[in-house]
């Protein structure tokens, strides 16, 4: 016996991990509707804690293929990211991308230190 249940779609399968939870009608249309997405890979998956969100279905996991969707980890989560398309191909990037990561990390601020106050600074 699986520990999720499989939702058939006109397109990718849903696997719910949703087993004695309410699952909304409006959070179903829009994984439903997400499953149609020719960039959605394999299948997309929704945790137990699923439910209706702005754009994107809080709660659910999706994989893409030759894209990258910020706002779908949701509008609270994804505030303030952005996708930047740049002049680079893969084939000009080092094999070993932590020194890239590391550079980015140094000049974008992210995280929080202290909660907002006047000493707030990326972390």
């Amino acid at each position: 016996m699986s520990n999720h249940e499989l939702l058939e779609t006109k397109g990718v399968p849903i696997r719910a991990w949703i087993r004695g939870v309410f699952l909304e009608d409006a959070a179903r249309k829009q994984l439903e509707n997400l499953a149609r997405l020719p960039i959605v890979h394999g299948w997309i998956a929704a945790m137990p804690d699923v439910h209706v969100g702005i754009g994107a279905t809080i709660g659910s996991v999706v994989a893409t293929r030759d894209a990258i969707v910020p706002a779908a980890v949701g509008v609270d989560i994804g505030c303030g990211m952005t996708a930047v398309r740049t002049t680079l191909t893969s084939a000009q990037l080092p094999d070993d991308l932590k020194p890239v990561r590391r550079a980015i990390e140094r000049a974008v601020p992210h995280g929080r230190t202290n909660h907002g106050a006047h000493s707030d600074h990326s972390a």
